[in-house]
């Protein structure tokens, strides 16, 4: 199986001011001659971690990663205010072009897996190849599937579910996004902090295929619970700032795109069906669904996102 490469430091760290209020936080790693990769983080607010440099060849490509607006060590923090998905996706143009970069790859999970397509079906001649994990169309069902009382998700991780369910009064559980955001969006910081501790410890504990149900997830420390509570409910209520299907109603426009799709049998967070569903409108993809849950660490998913850079780096040396 393939494993994550050495860890690595960047040759380069700057910031990029990407309009007069935000400022995005940039790392370049690698090799600044090989191949450009841009690659995404989840959240929406998750912000980059060092590990996401591991999935590179450090001599075969030149790897560009950023914390999206309000998340990471980007600025404003937790800044909501033009902070769309529109707005992520010119960030991306305007870092590409900073680094004067004609052509990269776009590598995304989760949530970066739904900002790749919309960056991709925006911008199609930028775009060398697309490595794309845990897949999340933004569509209501999936929102439902994890957030919402109807989902499904509240029976495979009951006890979670149930510290998540129980933060919020049963009077107002009928909409779990919305009575979120009313507390993660209110004056009082005590409650505000609380809220995104429960948001967060349920989606940063669910991700994993081996799962212990008490353990403290991705997203425990107060900092980043912060802005991923913050800007997955501000994204959530907007349903991504997307149409209805609209990554799949544009998919064709990826049909010369090389395209690997790695998907966790057992995720839980973005159901497998919707890995088959992008798939079916992209039948050129290579599709892999393994033995894993969400998280890109899982070792069935490494062993396929590295392959996939290496496949890549190949054909592009």
């Amino acid at each position: 199986m393939h494993t994550l490469y050495p860890a690595i430091e960047p040759f380069r760290t700057h910031r990029l001011a990407v309009d007069a209020r935000h400022t995005v936080h940039i790392e370049e790693c690698g090799n600044p001659d090989a191949v450009p990769v841009v690659f995404l983080h989840g959240g929406p607010g998750a912000g980059i971690v060092p590990d996401y440099r591991r999935y590179f060849h450090p001599e075969r490509w030149h790897v560009v990663l950023f914390d999206q607006r309000g998340a990471g060590q980007s600025t404003p923090f937790a800044d909501l205010v033009d902070n769309t998905t529109a707005h992520l996706v010119a960030d991306i143009e305007a870092i590409r072009e900073e680094l004067g970069i004609e052509r990269w790859v776009v590598f995304g999970g989760s949530w970066g897996s739904t900002l790749a397509l919309a960056y991709a079906e925006a911008h199609p001649e930028r775009v060398l190849g697309l490595v794309l994990r845990g897949i999340f169309l933004a569509r209501d069902e999936e929102l439902r599937w994890f957030n919402e009382v109807d989902g499904g998700a509240r029976h495979i991780f009951p006890e979670r579910w149930a510290r998540y369910r129980d933060f919020i009064p049963e009077a107002e559980r009928g909409d779990m996004i919305a009575a979120y955001w009313k507390r993660l969006d209110g004056d009082d910081e005590d409650v505000r902090l609380a809220a995104a501790k429960a948001w967060s410890a349920y989606e940063g504990g669910s991700t994993t295929l081996v799962h212990d149900p008490d353990a403290p997830g991705d997203f425990d420390e107060p900092h980043k619970a912060v802005s991923l509570a913050r800007l997955e409910a501000h994204y959530f209520r907007h349903r991504m700032f997307l149409e209805p299907n609209q990554l799949l109603r544009d998919a064709h426009r990826l049909a010369r795109i090389p395209t690997t799709i790695v998907h966790g049998r057992y995720d839980i967070i973005c159901p497998v069906s919707t890995a088959l569903d992008l798939a079916a409108a992209m039948p050129h993809a290579a599709l892999h669904i393994v033995l894993a849950g969400h998280s890109a660490a899982d070792p069935a998913i490494v062993d396929q996102l590295v392959g996939a850079t290496d496949l890549l780096a190949e054909r592009y040396c």
